[in-house]
């Protein structure tokens, strides 16, 4: 079978190929399909069912990039699209917004930050509705640097006064006490997701200004204790390393006009002999209060290589069968 979709200029088929056509050999990998440019059609060639889903989703691709005029679509866009396709192949149906999310972050950066899967849609509308947000899930779905960005966001709109990091710091044991520097100097390694993602979202120079003057906070979770923080975006990165304890100091810390997002995976707790993990307590708690949302990813939303997301799916696979 052939099916033959239009393009309306140059530029939107280059954005469609994508750098070295990677785009169209990853599409044709996935759909067993042939794409081939004959001026401005592409013809799709394979068995009918494949050359029906290779379809759906370069239409879906094609009404992205004239929504972003044009722009190219990244390599995590376009794999985030196939997944989509895949996940939804019975009902031919790709659940990637044909219009601009209302889910989009506008950020301090160049652009908007769009969530690229469903449950990165359903996490970022959480975080906008809710005062206390769970993030659960396997590393690569976006947990933090999408809670980071909403940080920023609300910042920028004067929705908080201040962002506030903080994280276990499990390796040192909590104390710190002997790492060289003060406090910022000696939380910063384990803080460095957090600061990676402030870096993408803010220029340098922004950042060290506001933590000179408090606007931004990076703190270990122990430093939380005693504190009630009101006008403030939290994010407790790394929680499946916090005990009971820990999760119910935090959460208690909550403030007026603050808002909270807690991110882990509970299968990577480095907790010491066994103790129990406060994220998974918290999990089950409080999962039928008001007010609180707990969002769970799965290897599906992962937006890394997408060899990561065949990582996570094997180790699942294991775990189960043990």
């Amino acid at each position: 079978m052939e099916n033959i979709v239009k393009l309306d200029n140059l530029s939107e088929a280059q954005a469609l190929f994508g750098l070295h056509d990677e785009n169209i050999r990853a599409i044709e990998r996935e759909f067993k399909v042939r794409l081939r440019l004959d001026e401005n059609h592409l013809r799709i060639k394979g068995l009918t069912n494949n050359v029906k889903k290779a379809s759906v989703l370069i239409n879906s691709i094609i009404n992205t990039i004239r929504l972003r005029g044009n722009e190219s679509l990244t390599k995590s866009d376009i794999y985030s699209l196939i997944k989509e396709a895949r996940q939804n192949k019975a009902a031919g149906i790709i659940a990637f917004p044909k219009n601009k999310p209302s889910s989009a972050v506008r950020a301090l950066s160049a652009r908007p930050i769009e969530p690229k899967t469903k449950g990165q849609r359903e996490y970022v509308e959480a975080i906008k509705k809710h005062d206390i947000v769970f993030g659960i899930g396997p590393a690569g779905t976006g947990k933090t640097y999408l809670a980071m960005s909403c940080a920023v966001e609300a910042l920028k709109n004067q929705e908080v006064r201040r962002i506030i990091l903080t994280r276990p710091a499990i390796e040192a044991g909590e104390s710190l006490g002997f790492l060289p520097g003060d406090i910022y100097e000696k939380i910063s390694p384990y803080l460095r997701p957090l600061y990676d993602a402030l870096y993408d979202m803010m220029d340098a120079e922004r950042i060290e200004k506001y933590i000179e003057t408090g606007i931004i906070e990076v703190a270990p979770l122990a430093y939380m204790r005693g504190r009630t923080l009101n006008d403030a975006f939290i994010i407790l990165d790394e929680a499946q390393n916090s005990t009971p304890e820990q999760m119910k100091m935090f959460l208690t810390r909550l403030g007026f006009d603050s808002k909270v997002v807690i991110t882990g995976d509970i299968t990577q707790s480095d907790l010491p002999g066994g103790r129990p993990i406060g994220l998974l307590q918290a999990q089950q708690i409080l999962k039928d209060i008001e007010g609180i949302k707990i969002v769970k990813f799965s290897g599906s939303d992962v937006v890394r290589h997408e060899l990561v997301q065949k990582i996570i799916e094997a180790y699942e696979k294991a775990s189960s069968n043990n």
